[in-house]
């Protein structure tokens, strides 16, 4: 919610006017947010009587029931707009399908739209009220860990455009965010560690405790879902807490202050100087966190290169990186690549490159002054270092699959529908050529609906 304060004053030759806007929202934790025990969510609606939900496919598919007893609980009407979104349907194609969920719904101003999922749904969706009407509200239920820690406290929305991430997009906060970690449980263990780079992000900058609990925990947190899972123990659990709870404070003390981004030297903005680009290069896109684990891994072998981490350090959050199955290059990341997103991101930073990058850990310096010459030469370094990693520093699971898009097809398993074993319309959705070939099982648009989405959401 914002309050506005201007003035206007009358000049010699015209009039100068200066505005103020104060940007309030909050953050609530909630385990168990559909739990009618809990009426904090129906007390947003109220008012309303009724809600507009944009969910993501496979949430709804594992709570949808449970949401939708939650809303007959408190005797408020639910629509569902239910929506597949990869990196490459985070586009204007699926932003318009949302919009158009808004008009058939009769969203009116001041109602807010309720956005249930991971971060991709989370900006688009966002994005999508930021225009409607001008200013429609919205409030977030992140449901996975990237939606958890890092969508959910910025007020940037955003899709992707001419194969740069968040290209077109707006700043536009949401009347409220409810944190439930609970929802860790049921997330595949390759997106929590998609998550959990993040985590690395904003510690390795800013706040070497948590940055220490991370490598104590590592396998632990990943393997437990940040101790949610049922066999989690309680040391592990307490560290996960202590882990969220002061990440997502740190990156909001961070980000308050240049909430518009008036600011460019930006220490949350670790490992998304290059990544912009080079996460979306190949034909299916790496994972969020896997991209920007790139950034920072090739990041921090630039300032050891440029004297600003030390060896040991270097090799610290290196390791922890391999550890937690993260990726640290892979082979279309060369000079060609870094050539092009450094241009992108010159423009980007208003000329200067503004590389964050830790020194030591847990604080944080921008590299501008860096040569193409010196970029390249790192580069090579960074790749002979890789051999020394599993993999050659590539990750486990990098890529874009089903659980970025929703896990089951007509409630099957995709893997069923890849071999061609599901036919049949897409149930509820609006046909379309590529909904067609998923629906017959041809193998081919099935994996380009997992890869890039599905633009044409549907409601119940």
């Amino acid at each position: 919610m914002s309050d506005l304060k201007a003035s206007v004053v009358e000049t010699q030759n015209g009039f100068h006017v200066e505005g103020y806007e104060k940007i309030e929202y909050d953050f609530t934790f909630l385990d168990g947010v559909f739990n009618p025990q809990n009426k904090q969510l129906a007390d947003c609606y109220q008012r309303w009587g009724r809600a507009l939900a944009v969910m993501d496919l496979n949430i709804y598919n594992l709570y949808g029931e449970q949401m939708e007893r939650y809303f007959d609980h408190y005797n408020l009407e639910l629509k569902i707009h239910k929506t597949m979104i990869g990196e490459k349907a985070k586009s204007i194609d699926t932003f318009l399908s949302i919009v158009d969920s808004m008009t058939d719904f009769g969203i009116i101003r001041k109602e807010p739209v309720l956005v249930v999922g991971g971060g991709l749904v989370t900006d688009v969706a966002g994005f999508a009220c930021a225009p409607y009407r001008r200013n429609t509200n919205f409030i977030r239920i992140p449901t996975t860990v990237i939606g958890l820690i890092d969508a959910s406290v910025s007020i940037k929305v955003a899709v992707n455009y001419g194969n740069y991430k968040n290209r077109l997009g707006a700043y536009h906060a949401p009347m409220h965010t409810f944190l439930d970690f609970t929802f860790l449980r049921t997330l595949p263990e390759s997106q929590v560690r998609n998550g959990f780079a993040e985590l690395i992000k904003i510690s390795s900058c800013a706040h070497l405790r948590t940055f220490d609990l991370l490598d104590q925990y590592c396998e632990k947190l990943i393997q437990t879902k940040f101790g949610r899972s049922d066999d989690a123990d309680g040391a592990v659990r307490k560290a996960a807490d202590e882990i969220n709870r002061s990440g997502i404070y740190e990156m909001l003390k961070l980000e308050t202050p240049n909430l518009h981004e008036i600011g460019l030297d930006r220490v949350i903005a670790y490992g998304h100087t290059w990544n912009p680009l080079h996460g979306l290069t190949p034909d299916v896109p790496l994972r969020h966190g896997h991209a920007i684990s790139i950034d920072m891994a090739y990041s921090a072998t630039l300032a050891n290169s440029c004297k600003l981490m030390s060896d040991e350090e270097h090799h610290r959050i290196l390791k922890l990186f391999s550890r937690a199955g993260l990726s640290m290059d892979h082979e279309l990341f060369n000079e060609e690549i870094l050539a092009k997103a450094t241009a992108a991101i010159l423009k980007t930073r208003d000329g200067k490159l503004r590389a964050a990058v830790p020194n030591p850990l847990g604080s944080c310096v921008f590299l501008n002054d860096v040569t193409a010459d010196e970029m390249n030469a790192a580069l090579r370094q960074h790749k002979e270092i890789m051999k020394q990693y599993p993999r050659n520093g590539e990750g486990l699971d990098a890529f874009v699959d089903a659980s970025d898009t929703g896990y089951t097809l007509n409630d099957k398993p995709v893997e069923q529908t890849m071999n061609g074993k599901v036919n049949g319309k897409l149930n509820g959705t609006k046909t379309d050529d590529a909904a067609h070939r998923v629906a017959n099982g041809v193998p081919n648009g099935l994996k380009e609906v997992l890869a890039n989405g599905y633009e044409n959401g549907y409601k119940n």
